[in-house]
């Protein structure tokens, strides 16, 4: 903990524009964030409820430090209601005042892979603040999606409306194998492109075609020549992402000229 939040005071530091400057914490480890915080630091906090007893018996989280941004919860099954209702209890305002009712944060759903888990995401449709989490990596091979079932996932929130984020297994821009595992990771600039093809039209094939792109310029040239409508509605509907690497995705982008790209 000392150490993730030493590299994002440094990150602050820095204040590159491509950083959101939320700081991911699983509820388990809440009193060791609080612990390594210094009198009068404020964070933004993205809270991952990552506990039986969150799940159970509400999210019980406040410090005059600590701003809560967004909530992440593991939904298997059709899991919705079991997961927003300690939100509820305890308003979801990062502050864990009464809720009246209502979630009043962002709250990330990561259902089970496949046709089932795509399924519930109908279940988020028009509900303000509910929105999707996609894992695209992990420690071994079968954790990482492949670029049809990324697709038909990037497809299924375009089609219900859903804005998403996605995690794991994201720390650069375009696909590629990594050395010392050969696992085979997705880019984010990827993820980027394939929600592009699904909103202009062009379905979860092409979705499917930007995954698989490992020309790193002919996938730069393709976002940079996407049109502002269309960029403000891929923003919409793919969020972002979460990596544990806050200096890779940058190096990156500046490396590919898109943080700053010729006008």
């Amino acid at each position: 903990m000392g150490q993730a939040l030493a590299r994002h005071r440094a990150d602050r530091i820095v204040a590159d524009p491509m950083l959101t400057g939320r700081f991911l914490c699983p509820v388990s480890r809440w009193d060791e964030l609080c612990a390594g915080l210094g009198p009068g630091e404020q964070v933004d906090v993205g809270l991952i409820l990552d506990t039986e007893q969150a799940l159970l018996g509400g999210v019980a989280v406040a410090d005059s430090r600590v701003r809560v941004t967004h909530y992440e919860v593991r939904a298997p099954g059709a899991g919705i209601g079991k997961a927003l209702r300690p939100l509820v209890r305890t308003g979801a305002d990062g502050r864990g005042t009464p809720g009246e009712g209502r979630v009043r944060l962002p709250v990330y759903f990561e259902f089970d892979r496949g046709p089932e888990g795509r399924g519930n995401l109908a279940g988020l449709a028009g509900a303000a603040g509910l929105r999707a989490k996609v894992r695209c990596g992990g420690a071994r091979a079968d954790l990482f999606p492949g670029a049809t079932e990324l697709a038909a996932f990037i497809g299924a929130c375009a089609e219900h409306g859903v804005p998403f984020k996605a995690t794991a297994g994201l720390h650069h821009a375009v696909r590629h194998t990594d050395p010392s595992t050969g696992f085979v990771h997705h880019g984010y600039l990827n993820l980027l492109s394939a929600t592009a093809a699904v909103l202009v039209g062009e379905g979860e094939e092409g979705a499917r075609r930007e995954l698989l792109r490992d020309d790193p310029a002919a996938l730069a040239e393709r976002v940079l020549a996407l049109d502002e409508d269309t960029a403000v509605e891929v923003r919409e509907l793919f969020i972002g992402y979460g990596s544990c690497s806050t200096r890779d995705p940058v190096t990156d982008a500046r490396e590919l000229g898109l943080l700053d790209p010729p006008r």
